[in-house]
């Protein structure tokens, strides 16, 4: 299967930040994760076969470790396809000038 590069910006919200942190460090590798308030922010670079499998993947990770998290991800290919979701959900998709 062909891995397509993404531009991730997202939130994530939890009820536990101290345990979801060292998850968040490790599966955003190449990005950042900066915490404001109760939320992280998340800017990153990632591969994967679609966004809703990165997005899916995101997720299950952390809510492995907290049942009670949520992420608001906006996913944007090199293509120029972006795509919102809250949590598992895709909320809106626009195709724009590849980047």
């Amino acid at each position: 299967m062909t891995k397509k590069r993404f531009k991730v910006v997202a939130r994530v919200s939890t009820a536990n930040p101290d345990a979801i942190k060292p998850i968040l460090r490790k599966l955003i590798a190449k990005g950042s994760v900066n915490k404001k308030g109760d939320e992280f922010l998340i800017e990153a670079d990632m591969e994967g076969a679609d966004a809703k499998e990165l997005n899916r993947s995101l997720l299950s990770a952390l809510r492995k470790v907290v049942k009670k998290t949520r992420l608001r991800a906006e996913w944007m290919s090199d293509e120029g396809t972006t795509q919102r979701f809250f949590d598992y959900v895709l909320k809106k998709k626009s195709i724009g000038a590849p980047r």
